[in-house]
Formats: C-alpha cells, sequence, structure tokens
C-alpha cells in the first residue's frame, strides 16, 4: 500500500542498498491479435531474463494494440485481470524469477479500462488503471480509474504505475514519489505527434522527484498512426541510462542502485550545495494545484 510522506526513508542507508537490472521492451503488438501479442512478451521475458534483469516493463495496451476503430472490437480483444492471459505472465515471472508491468485491455464488467499489471514471482501484486483519459485510439471507449495512486511494495523496491497520458499531469508522479515510489513504471503507447515530449518529460519526471523513471512505448503502425519508440530508462538525477531508437521492437536494459531514489537530498555534480526535494516543499502554497476547476474553464 502507499506510504504516507512521513515515514518515507528519505536519506541513504548502506544497510538497505538494492542494485538490480532492469529492461524495458519496446514491442509492436498486432491489433487484436492476443493470444500472438501474449505469446511475444513471454518471449522476451525470457530474454529480459538472461540478460539479468530482475523488472520489466511492457508498453500500454501490449496485449491488445491501440487503434480500434470502434467499442465492440476493443471488447473482444479485452482481458480480465485476473484471467488466463496474467496466469501466464504471472507462471513465466515465476519460473524465471522475475517482475513485469504489462499494460493490457481490461474488461471490467460492462467497461473497458486501459489498465496496467505489476506482477512477480507471486503472480498479480498490484494494478493500475488509467485515470487520465484522452480520445485517442481505444481510450474513446476506456473509462478513467479513480482509485488513490498507489505504491506497491515488492522484494526490488517500491514501485508506483501510471499510464501514456498521465505524464502530461506532473501530480501523478508527485504523489507517487511522496508515497515512498523508487521507481515509476509508464507504459504508452506514444504516437509520432508527440515525439518531442520524449526529449524531456521523462527527465523531468524523474529528477523533480528523485525516482527513476521507466518508459515502455511501442512502434509500428495502426489505422494510419505511427507510434515512435524512443522507450527510455531514466534515473533519479534525470541522466538517460538506456534509449531504444524511433522504429524497432527491442529491449533495452540498464543497472538501477534503487537507494538512489531513497536519497531525496542531492548534491548535483560536484559543486558544494544540495537540493532538498521533500524537505523544502511548501504545499501550504499549492492549493491552486487541487482547486475545482471553475464552471466554463479550461
Amino acid at each position: 500500500m502507499a506510504q504516507s510522506p512521513s515515514s518515507l526513508p528519505c536519506e541513504h542507508d548502506p544497510s538497505k542498498e538494492v542494485t538490480l537490472r532492469v529492461g524495458i521492451v519496446q514491442s509492436d503488438p498486432q491489433l487484436g491479435e492476443v493470444e500472438g501479442n501474449l505469446g511475444r512478451c513471454l518471449a522476451r521475458l525470457d530474454e529480459a531474463a538472461a540478460a539479468g534483469c530482475s523488472l520489466v516493463v511492457f508498453p500500454e495496451c501490449a496485449l491488445s494494440g491501440y487503434v480500434f476503430a470502434d467499442a465492440e472490437a476493443a471488447t473482444r480483444a479485452a482481458v480480465k485481470v485476473s484471467g488466463p492471459e496474467t496466469d501466464a505472465l504471472g507462471e513465466t515471472c515465476a519460473r524465471l524469477g522475475i517482475h513485469c508491468v504489462v499494460g493490457l485491455l481490461e474488461l471490467d464488467g460492462a467497461q473497458l479500462r486501459n489498465t496496467a499489471v505489476l506482477l512477480g514471482p507471486g503472480g498479480i501484486l498490484g494494478r493500475y488503471r488509467k485515470s487520465h483519459i484522452a480520445c485517442i485510439g481505444v481510450d474513446c471507449w476506456t473509462t478513467p480509474g479513480d482509485d488513490e495512486y498507489e505504491v506497491f511494495e515488492t522484494p526490488i523496491g517500491r514501485i508506483g504505475l501510471q499510464i501514456c497520458y498521465d505524464w502530461r499531469f506532473p501530480e501523478v508522479t508527485r504523489v507517487l514519489a511522496l508515497s515512498g515510489a523508487d521507481i515509476v513504471a509508464h507504459p504508452t503507447n506514444s504516437p509520432v505527434a508527440a515525439r518531442d515530449l520524449a526529449d524531456f518529460v521523462p527527465r523531468a519526471r524523474a529528477t523533480e522527484n528523485a525516482v527513476y523513471f521507466l518508459m515502455a512505448n511501442r512502434v509500428g503502425t495502426e489505422a494510419g498512426t505511427t507510434f515512435f519508440g524512443r522507450s527510455q530508462i531514466v534515473d533519479p538525477l534525470g541522466n538517460v541510462l538506456a534509449v531504444a531508437d524511433d522504429a524497432h521492437a527491442s529491449l533495452i536494459v540498464a543497472e538501477v542502485d534503487v537507494e538512489l531514489a531513497r536519497r531525496k537530498t542531492k548534491e548535483p555534480g560536484d559543486g558544494g550545495y544540495a537540493v532538498r526535494l521533500f524537505a523544502d516543499r511548501r504545499p501550504e502554497l499549492y492549493g491552486p494545484v487541487t482547486a475545482e476547476i471553475p464552471a466554463g474553464g479550461r
């Protein structure tokens, strides 16, 4: 469950150092081909485990594809969070001793949800339903989630989840960081129209919150929409540790030091100065961030 800010381990503790290897799968899911897409995800988990990864992040809607023509077609490609597809992913995680985050199109009763699931060797550890929805692709027919943002405690660190358009709302990553996240996994299906955002948003979200930001985008073209790739692993100082290209399915890998994300007092570079990202906050001045939008406001 999410932690309160007062309980956060904000400073370095050598006894709790956790270094691990993380991977991002930049995939090209085929629209509506759930079984085939699942098989390719399982194969990538084997590849990532062979590369030494403890955590692997897949893109948004990795099992279904994204640019559906109508709600009926999208519903046919939707799956249950607890179903044969997540069972297969969980069994593979158990066999490999690995964790993963997978974006899927969820069938929630009569509703469609854009969902990310965190799995480990013991099965499903957490779920997040995309809370900010723009009418693009399948999100024209999904229902936004309204649960509180949650951080999931795992043996490899505290992991928060968000999806695609959520990155345009810095409050999401900030709440996850204040709730104790070491790593924020960000599955996305970002089209070329948003290409320039990849040059600065992942670095901004990572450095302003001192978290690892793992952006897993897809490649390929669906119904005239092309996706730009550029999947990234960014550290808490805003350094890009690994980045994929714009066009090819691939696996990128980097080493992360979880304890670096827990040191909220940073001393960048060699200079004699420090920033205290949490201690220097002024919440009493931030009221408008959560104020209701006036009627007719934009």
